[in-house]
């Protein structure tokens, strides 16, 4: 099977690979790619069903997501590298470093969650009304970004998130539920690399995204340091869910002391 819509920049011998999350795109780590490139050789890939990737919905899970990466890790003969995921792209990344460890050096989870098993019933009952899904997407992505966001940019992403195909959509956030209550417990204490999550955000007891304050835990946070004892956390407040986008010099600043942490080899 081909493989996944990847692009490759720069130079280095610390690659650095980097997924996207739900209805998004690779784009989004474009400063990210120019302020590493120069030093790093970057992958930003498109997961299934996204972009220039096509995608069946039975070929969307976290678990085939996973394999798709680290396929493109493996086809490009990569060095260890680091993996960077945002959002659902948290997910994906732990399930490709799983997949192919030879070939991961250290993992960034970027503004992940764990939905509550109680999510899924409440998303089949939106689904199950006219254009259902449409306004859930809609109404989660407004909640994604703060006063300080481009206007112009929070409307582009939006209209992006609604062209994900809608079978695809509501097959990935069901999903999305599945791995958080089955799989990411375990999947998060197999990691043998080093990892940081960078927080911005939270969903309150309504699925509300919130902005987090400085040195706030919430129950994800506990769930990683948990099975993570050495993960570092960075929790950077006041700001939306896309900090690569609305933060990126915050974000890159992290970005390149955790990579100067991570072992050679």
């Amino acid at each position: 099977m081909p493989l996944i819509h990847h692009i490759v920049t720069g130079h280095g011998r610390r690659p650095i690979v980097f997924v996207h999350g739900f209805g998004c795109a690779h784009s989004d780590w474009d400063a990210q790619v120019s302020h590493l490139s120069a030093r790093c050789q970057t992958i930003a890939v498109y997961l299934r069903g996204h972009g220039a990737s096509p995608g069946t919905p039975d070929e969307c899970s976290i678990e085939r997501y996973g394999a798709d990466v680290a396929e493109v890790t493996r086809a490009l003969t990569l060095p260890p590298s680091v993996l960077v995921g945002h959002s659902m792209g948290c997910r994906v990344v732990i399930e490709a470093a799983l997949q192919a460890p030879a070939h991961t050096a250290g993992v960034v989870l970027v503004d992940g969650s764990q939905f509550a098993p109680t999510v899924e019933s409440m998303l089949r009952e939106a689904f199950a009304v006219p254009d259902g899904y449409t306004s859930l997407v809609a109404n989660w992505f407004k909640d994604m970004f703060t006063a300080k966001s481009d206007p112009a940019m929070v409307a582009a992403i939006a209209e992006r998130a609604a062209c994900l195909p809608g079978q695809i959509g509501q097959t990935l956030l069901i999903d999305m539920v599945r791995y958080g209550v089955g799989r990411l417990s375990t999947a998060l204490s197999d990691l043998r690399v080093p990892v940081m999550a960078i927080q911005r955000t939270y969903s309150n007891e309504k699925r509300e995204r919130r902005s987090m304050s400085k040195g706030q835990m919430t129950p994800y946070l506990h769930i990683l340091a948990a099975q993570i004892p050495s993960i570092r956390i960075e929790v950077i407040a006041d700001t939306g869910h896309f900090p690569q986008i609305d933060e990126p010099a915050r974000t890159n600043m992290l970005l390149d002391s955790f990579i100067a942490t991570v072992p050679a080899g």
